[in-house]
């Protein structure tokens, strides 16, 4: 029997709040407005028979005499294993792409979503890669199937660019896209670019416009798509932008909720909100994965804020975006050591010469801005940087594993002689002459 209230006793921003019995954390509820339309709610606290619940498309137009109706579920997903794909839901999964709901379908399954992480008993420990087709990536810092990585930026960087190539490069089963206060010009583009690869690709998106409730909500539902397709044997991977836009509306709604606030005003609870998303990362036994990037813009570059800073002792290293490229010396993908042994023999050492090499090259740089005179080997070094930089850091740069490998013996070889690259003589002797 579903249970009905007829007062509220508080509205503040997008929370309302009642005295209720019986109901449970994470409930649906409907409220009936005056004017004969209605608007959907969830249960985010119990105090008691103290409710409150946010509202999902904010609580403009409710009074406190509109009709509260509990109705017993949570915030489902419908989920169809072929009617997902190339499809464009809102952050409570209603189509926004102009395409039937999924309502009406029949054998269609309904799936609470932000349920707990995966078993753990039921994890085995990531050994493949995800190639994206991106050198500072595939070669410098490994995607590792089932990794959570986020991937660091400032405004202004082509964070989204990068996101949009990896979604139709990677080379995974099914692209599942979360937005998060995107700008309508924004969700635009990713719309029109993963159009391109909609036979795989599943979008929520939430624009800076909508609802504030519904952005922390996109997470979860992406996430709860992609266990289904995971519990069924495809691996996934979850593209998702900006985790900044998630934590302030977290923010948001813990002020309506008067929670005493923590670290600049963020909730106490930041750590577990994050983690428990970036949680879902998984690689499960005899069955499909899930494997998570997410951007986090970083105000002011400030590593140390909240955000980031939370962040970093939950995943598994980070990708930096830095000045429109990954910038080798900020990234680190900790998991990649697991899988450069069984790409090509070559990898691991091939990769760690030619960033010593432009280690090397950063330092001339800065020595001849200095007045320094440079010498002969110094003079190759700053040529090569230039073509490193342009063959190899240039997002625009779209190369299989092999290809790249092979890319940067022919750049060591058009620069430097053999023993000047640091490299194993078993290594020189099998490579060098014969790429």
């Amino acid at each position: 029997m579903r249970k009905i209230y007829y007062r509220i006793e508080e509205i503040t921003g997008p929370v309302i709040k009642i005295n209720a019995e019986d109901v449970f954390y994470g409930e649906l509820a409907k409220i009936h407005l005056s004017n004969g339309s209605f608007t959907y709610a969830q249960v985010i606290r119990l105090q008691g028979t103290k409710t409150s619940l946010q509202v999902f498309m904010g609580s403009k137009g409710i009074r406190t005499d509109d009709k509260v109706e509990f109705l017993g579920s949570q915030v489902q997903l419908l989920f169809d294993k072929k009617r997902l794909l190339g499809r464009i839901f809102n952050g409570v999964g209603e189509p926004i792409d102009n395409k039937p709901s999924l309502k009406d379908v029949k054998d269609v399954n309904s799936i609470n979503i932000g349920g707990t992480s995966f078993n753990p008993s039921k994890r085995i420990i990531p050994s493949n890669m995800i190639e994206t087709g991106i050198p500072m990536i595939d070669m410098f810092n490994t995607l590792v199937e089932s990794q959570k990585l986020p991937i660091f930026s400032v405004a202004g960087e082509p964070y989204n660019e990068l996101l949009a190539r990896i979604a139709l490069q990677a080379k995974a089963d099914v692209i599942i896209f979360g937005g998060m206060g995107l700008k309508y010009d924004d969700y635009l583009f990713f719309k029109e670019e993963l159009k391109q690869n909609k036979s795989k690709t599943i979008m929520f998106v939430h624009t800076a416009s909508d609802p504030i409730v519904e952005c922390i909500m996109v997470s979860d539902m992406a996430l709860c798509a992609a266990e289904q397709y995971a519990t069924k044997g495809q691996r996934v991977l979850v593209l998702l932008t900006d985790m900044t836009a998630f934590a302030d509306a977290m923010k948001e709604i813990a002020i309506a909720m008067d929670q005493i606030p923590s670290n600049r005003g963020y909730p106490g609870d930041l750590y577990s909100q994050l983690a428990s998303r970036y949680e879902k990362a998984v690689d499960i036994e005899g069955s499909g994965s899930i494997t998570i990037l997410a951007v986090t813009t970083m105000p002011g570059d400030d590593v140390t804020h909240p955000i980031p800073d939370n962040t970093g002792y939950i995943t598994e290293g980070q990708f930096y975006l830095k000045n429109g490229v990954v910038d080798p010396f900020g990234s680190l993908s900790r998991l990649k050591q697991l899988v450069n042994s069984k790409t090509r023999d070559d990898h691991s050492s091939l990769m760690n010469s030619m960033i010593k090499l432009y280690d090397v090259c950063k330092k001339v740089r800065q020595q001849q801005s200095m007045g320094f005179e440079v010498s002969d080997f110094d003079k190759k070094i700053l040529i090569f940087g230039k073509d490193f930089e342009e063959k190899m850091m240039d997002l625009k740069v779209n190369l299989s594993l092999i290809d790249q490998l092979n890319l940067g013996w022919k750049i060591l070889k058009t620069h430097f002689l053999p023993e000047e690259t640091s490299l194993p003589s078993k290594l020189i002797k099998n490579y060098w002459n014969k790429i």
